[in-house]
């Protein structure tokens, strides 16, 4: 069991929902990330996602991949964002996911990927682009190191490719809450509600929202259906808005105006 698992047993033992916070590795700059993280981790984020930047992030909206250009800019790749984890490991156990395409994986090489990642201490890695008999053969090669592939799963993915989908996963299932690409937004559809019903139908995994979150309402609301929000876009604008040096700060406070509690205590449905 890997801290992903083990995290998701806690907040399911004390009747908690969880937070799942997103930032660009690397944007503004490594230094600035691992500031960010440790704020969110003190703040009570349950797992971390670490966006690895990409040239061409095309399930990514206009936040987002400006983030991972200006960390590509700053020359941050997969080896530099690998360094930054076990940095960041050396202070803290909260679970941490790389989310990332397939092309720069490809290019590090799986193999050496898996060994190094788990020595850094990364616990999963979501690849946004990786289907069928690729994606089975990339998760038994990270299960070998105790790393979750995690999958995403959308409102228009069919009965059987959901199940197929949920059978090469691990960690936790995530539901993208409606069609198209990341990017807050000021209302949420009622897709993601059906998606996680039907995810539940096929997989004992946890099942996270994201794809739109940016306020206390949409993760109240993420909260009576699913077993996390994952809050992306709108932290990523905070730290493109905030004055150099205060982009650890802009984010604790957003954090701290979105969370309806830090406690994150719900009751379960």
């Amino acid at each position: 069991m890997n801290r992903i698992t083990s995290q998701f047993e806690r907040l399911k033992n004390e009747g908690r929902r969880g937070f799942i916070p997103f930032v660009t590795a690397g944007d503004p700059d490594l230094d600035t990330t691992r500031e960010i993280v440790s704020a969110l981790a003190s703040l009570g984020a349950d797992v971390i996602e670490l966006g690895v930047p990409f040239s061409d992030p095309m399930a990514d909206g206009p936040t987002i991949q400006a983030s991972s250009q200006r960390a590509l800019t700053n020359r941050v790749t997969l080896g530099p964002v690998l360094e930054l984890v076990a940095d960041i490991r050396r202070s803290s156990k909260v679970p941490i996911v790389l989310f990332s395409y397939l092309n720069p994986l490809l290019r590090f090489g799986i193999n050496e990927l898996a060994g190094k990642a788990a020595d850094a201490g990364v616990d999963g890695v979501l690849i946004t682009d990786v289907v069928g008999r690729e994606a089975q053969t990339i998760a038994e090669v990270f299960r070998q190191q105790n790393i979750d592939l995690i999958s995403l799963i959308a409102p228009t993915t069919s009965d059987s490719r959901l199940r197929e989908i949920a059978e090469k996963s691990g960690g936790f299932l995530y539901a993208v809450s409606r069609a198209g690409v990341t990017g807050a937004r000021e209302q949420m559809s009622s897709d993601a509600e059906v998606l996680v019903r039907r995810a539940r139908e096929v997989s004992d995994l946890p099942v996270a929202v994201g794809f739109g979150i940016s306020t206390m309402e949409q993760i109240k609301d993420v909260w009576r259906y699913a077993d996390a929000a994952v809050v992306g876009s709108a932290i990523v604008n905070q730290i493109a808005d905030a004055n150099e040096g205060n982009e650890a700060g802009a984010v604790e406070r957003f954090v701290r105006s979105i969370l309806p509690t830090f406690a994150n205590t719900v009751t379960q449905t």
